[in-house]
């Protein structure tokens, strides 16, 4: 532990944060774009701020499957063999389909690369990522051209609605990212949306990070008793008989109709979902993608319809992919995990494919299901094996003794329920422990409501387990177009950011300072002696701590002074831990996430300051200023002595 780390004395001792009601800024932008940068499927939204109760979800997609409208592509990626950007979506995936075998080896396609950021531990602007053939990029050249792309397809969908062009300034942009992000994961989105040309570095404000559960809690707090369905295990008045399964055929029918319509009506206020339910004013929200589970706690504050989140998220990396790595590690077991490695370098389209097969049908599982589901092998899936292996996939499967999973002559493999619960079961366990460890918490004691959205959501395999869970205690609650809440919800916030008023902290963050040495108290090993003075070093000064409450607009202040005259930088760096009992930035647990960096203008240039009147130079003070309650952590500074305000800025990227 470098004690250079620690030569920032505080000025001031540690107050608690204190609320600056902040004036709400003048709406200088026309139009809110939202993106829903998802791991398995991607889409973008837009209203207008003269008519902000219409939400305009984007066209339909060419190359999209039959018989959906769907709101929503694929997220997936096609890059030349020369790396430069070729298609995104269902194009992306025709195109790859259709290549020469041979050809395909060449180009680069990426698909479920959102995962990367989440489950990278030291993420930064060089992190790569593999595409199917196996060529490395680095991941931020690939999330820009994903932004790149949506920027154009929203741009020119946005114009060809408003007959007043449209210039950069006039747009809000939003993007979502999952609310168990770290830090660095939030930047490493802001620094490809700089880089895709969404916004410019020097307008931060013209682009939001929204948190995905709390984008969809605010959409669903509008909702109304028809837009959605209700899971739960409830008494039908009428007969004064008990219901125990949903009616998901019903349910199915609804989602369906709903994806057909492309534009959206939300009501102004509060939606009467929460006067007819008369069940209190808290909930649940879990979203359920993906590559993630993603849990939030929300209250909603009357008269004005605020939220307030009363626990810190919670979730993992437990999303629908979850299956497809349970079949890719069957298909490995079935044919050797030599064979399918093999057979994704030498045919990467073909492997695409059956992922695309396999996805198909995954979504058509449902509990109560008699008959098996086909999932059609490629050609050259039979064929590279007979080759490989001198035998047929047929005497594969008869030898694996999987007798789960059967052969069709039609060239299918048939996986029957007991196959498929067991793909299933791992990751709808995981999300189920989540939610019932989370409604246990005292906090969240007593909260009887419980909204599932994103994608995975629409599973009946996952409603099912859900409400076995929790549905003699808890109302379980799905809105129609569950796929599309989060995308909505993020127009919403785009609308208003100020409507989640307070939030919960994720981690304890603060920083290392010197504090007077005190015998007996402080450890030996922690002395320094400078100028004659006796310093302890490492003391951990705490700015906020883990799941404290803190309000929109709450700031922490420090004041800081250079080490020495002409300095021309204060970099200070940030620790953090996921308790709450730090008291040295050398405490296990406790690791360096970030840095602040202060620029400071020469003194003289400011007429500053000269000697006073003791004819010693003053000390020059920085007073930085923190907000913890946004979706990302900002940092403000201004030199006290002159009042002007310093270059400070936050960086968890490059740790």
């Amino acid at each position: 532990m470098g004690r250079n780390d620690c030569g920032i004395a505080p000025l001031t001792p540690s107050p608690s944060p204190r609320v600056e009601i902040r004036p709400k800024a003048a709406c200088l932008f026309s139009v809110v774009v939202a993106i829903d940068f998802g791991t398995t499927s991607s889409g973008y939204a837009f209203s207008f701020t003269q008519d902000s109760e219409a939400i305009h979800m984007m066209k339909r997609w060419e190359g999209g499957d039959p018989g959906v409208a769907n709101q929503k592509s694929p997220t997936c990626l096609l890059l030349t063999p020369h790396l430069r950007f070729h298609s995104f979506g269902f194009a992306a995936r025709d195109f790859y389909h259709d290549l020469d075998p041979e050809e395909a080896r060449h180009w680069l396609y990426f698909d479920k690369f959102k995962m990367k950021i989440h489950s990278t531990s030291d993420l930064t602007m060089e992190t790569e990522l593999e595409a199917v053939n196996g060529r490395r990029v680095r991941a931020i050249e690939v999330f820009v051209h994903a932004l790149r792309f949506f920027r154009e397809h929203a741009l020119k969908e946005v114009k060809d609605q408003s007959s007043s062009v449209l210039e950069g300034e006039e747009i809000r942009w939003v993007i979502t990212v999952p609310a168990v992000w770290r830090q660095p994961a939030k930047q490493f989105m802001r620094e490809a949306a700089y880089l895709a040309g969404l916004v410019s570095p020097d307008c931060p404000e013209h682009l939001l990070i929204a948190l995905e559960p709390e984008a969809a809690s605010i959409y669903c707090r509008k909702l109304r008793l028809h837009q959605v369905i209700d899971l739960s295990v409830q008494p039908i008045t009428n007969g004064g008989t008990h219901t125990d399964t949903p009616n998901t055929g019903y349910s199915r029918e609804q989602l369906r109709r709903s994806r057909h319509s492309r534009t959206f009506l939300v009501e102004s206020g509060t939606g009467e979902l929460w006067s007819e339910l008369q069940t209190g004013d808290r909930y649940v929200v879990a979203d359920c993608g993906g590559g993630t589970v993603d849990l939030t706690v929300h209250q909603i504050e009357q008269p004005q319809g605020t939220l307030k989140e009363l626990y810190k998220a919670s979730g993992g990396p437990y999303g629908a992919v979850g299956v497809d790595l349970a079949f890719e590690a069957m298909l490995c077991q079935i044919f050797g995990e030599d064979f399918i490695q093999s057979f994704k370098a030498k045919r990467p389209a073909a492997w695409v494919d059956l992922t695309i097969a396999f996805e198909a049908r995954k979504r058509t599982a449902s509990p109560g299901r008699t008959n098996a589901l086909n999932i059609s092998l490629p050609f050259s899936f039979i064929d590279f094996y007979k080759r490989h292996r001198g035998q047929s996939v047929e005497a594969a499967l008869r030898r694996s003794n999987m007798n789960i999973v059967k052969w069709s002559s039609q060239g299918m493999l048939r996986l029957t329920q007991e196959a498929m619960n067991e793909l299933f079961q791992p990751t709808i366990i995981n999300i189920v422990q989540h939610i019932e460890e989370l409604m246990s918490k005292p906090e969240v004691r007593g909260v009887r409501f419980v909204f599932l959205v994103g994608g995975f959501a629409e599973s009946p395999m996952l409603q099912k387990a859900v409400q076995k869970s929790l549905g003699r205690t808890c109302r379980i609650i799905i809105p129609h177009d569950v796929g599309l809440t989060i995308l909505k919800g993020a127009v919403l916030f785009g609308l208003d950011p100020t409507v989640v008023r307070v939030r919960r902290c994720p981690v304890t963050y603060g920083v290392g300072v010197l504090n007077r040495f005190v015998n007996g108290r402080h450890p030996r090993d922690k002395l320094l002696i400078k100028e004659g003075r006796e310093w302890c070093t490492d003391i951990f000064d705490r700015f906020v701590s883990v799941d404290q409450s803190v309000a929109l607009g709450e700031v922490v202040k420090r004041s800081y002074t250079p080490a020495r005259t002409g300095q021309r930088k204060i970099i200070i760096n940030i620790y953090c831990s996921t308790t709450d009992d730090v008291v040295y930035i050398s405490d296990p647990g406790v690791r360096k996430c970030g840095t602040i960096t202060l620029d400071l203008p020469e003194a003289g240039a400011e007429g500053g300051t000269g000697a006073a009147g003791g004819g010693s130079p003053e000390r020059r003070e920085i007073r930085a200023t923190m907000q913890f309650g946004d979706t990302e952590i900002k940092v403000t500074a201004v030199d006290v002595t002159s009042s002007r305000s310093v270059r400070a800025s936050i960086d968890f990227l490059s740790n």
